[in-house]
């Protein structure tokens, strides 16, 4: 079942797969120093030494947190009570999965093919964590119920591309094998934290949104109970293992959410700006966050990847870079073959590469007063 460095799929039709290439140019060319983030270099007072971050795939938040305790008991009462949770929650870029697990993994919003057909613009947590530590592949995993999502294990940026690679095991065999089934997926998670006693984990559980693209309601409902299970058994499962009892954050949360009732499709589809598609959850539990609280502050997707690096210990660079795609409107001749002839207006689309300062922020509410330095 496991397909480790998977390497992305190549030729997809999706106009910025199209112009990745242009884009590794630019990122060849040197354009952007980086700086380093001002994250406490120790922390060593913290005593999570390992991190697993949970996403579940595109349920909506009435369906959710919205109607509690209804279809996640587990998590709106027994885990609720271990951890903190944050009832206003945000993916406030792209609300589709590729994008939205790609703002959890490297802290940046951007646009992204969600074919499986591009990697992400910067590089991920897993190898900013393996270039850190010096630890094998095998210490950090991304282990996902939907294939496609190998590219979270890899980035455009020429410096990091194929470098500090995450092992990965995706779909039913890798890329283009289809999705799983998320009961098998967490039986795979058993058997590669029993195996490689990894130390970062993302899991990717997709049922939900499967099931509510394919318009079946009552199996969108089942998926989404299914997942609430599964995440308490992965919570037992981590609290009877001597390398995690008491050692280990679970972060669970989601890449999206879907439409409102009412907007193009409802709760069977996702990908606009309403406020269904932007309002996701965050449940977190571990030996250093606060017990039993609720927090209705805003906090975002991209400010899961700062909040791992400080319980992880490492730095990210404070500088990224926001693929973003410009129109020009050229005059070209109508016929090639007759350049003197009349013209007509033709749209170019540019890729740029725009320099930004890293927005996600440690996410402070998670500690007790004094916790942080």
């Amino acid at each position: 079942m496991e397909a480790t460095h998977a390497p992305a799929k190549r030729g997809g039709t999706n106009v910025l797969a199209c112009l990745r290439c242009c884009f590794v140019v630019a990122l060849l060319a040197g354009a952007f120093s980086s700086c380093i983030t001002s994250a406490s270099k120790t922390e060593a007072h913290l005593r999570t030494r390992n991190v697993v971050i949970v996403v579940i795939d595109g349920p909506r938040y009435s369906e959710t947190w919205g109607n509690t305790p209804g279809l996640i008991p587990n998590m709106a009462t027994t885990l609720k009570q271990k951890g903190v949770f944050f009832s206003n929650f945000q993916n406030d870029g792209f609300t589709y999965t590729n994008s939205g697990h790609a703002a959890i993994t490297t802290g940046v919003n951007q646009p992204i093919d969600n074919y499986g057909d591009e990697f992400p613009a910067n590089p991920s947590i897993f190898q900013y964590w393996l270039k850190e530590t010096g630890k094998p592949a095998t210490a950090a995993w991304l282990i996902s119920s939907k294939d496609k999502l190998h590219i979270l294990a890899n980035t455009m940026d020429s410096l990091w591309h194929d470098m500090f690679l995450p092992s990965v095991n995706c779909g039913v065999n890798g890329p283009g094998t289809g999705y799983r089934a998320d009961s098998l997926t967490l039986v795979e998670v058993k058997r590669i934290l029993t195996e490689h006693r990894p130390n970062l984990v993302l899991i990717n559980f997709m049922e939900p949104d499967g099931f509510a693209h394919a318009g079946n309601a009552d199996f969108y409902r089942r998926g989404i109970s299914r997942d609430d299970k599964l995440v308490k058994e992965l919570w037992d499962f981590l609290g009877k293992d001597s390398h995690y009892r008491k050692k280990t954050a679970l972060l669970i949360t989601n890449d999206h959410g879907r439409h409102l009732d009412g907007i193009d499709g409802g709760w069977q589809e996702h990908g606009d700006g309403c406020e269904g598609c932007r309002h996701v959850s965050l449940l977190a539990l571990g030996p250093d966050f606060r017990k039993g609280v609720a927090i209705d502050a805003s906090r975002t997707l991209v400010d899961i990847a700062p909040t791992v690096a400080r319980l992880l210990h490492f730095e990210m660079d404070s500088v990224a870079v926001v693929p973003r795609l410009d129109t020009t409107v050229l005059q070209v001749a109508a016929d090639s073959a007759r350049l003197a002839g009349p013209t007509r207006d033709s749209l170019v689309i540019v890729p740029r590469l725009e320099k930004t300062v890293l927005k996600g922020q440690v996410i402070r509410e998670l500690f007790p007063a004094g916790k942080l330095r």
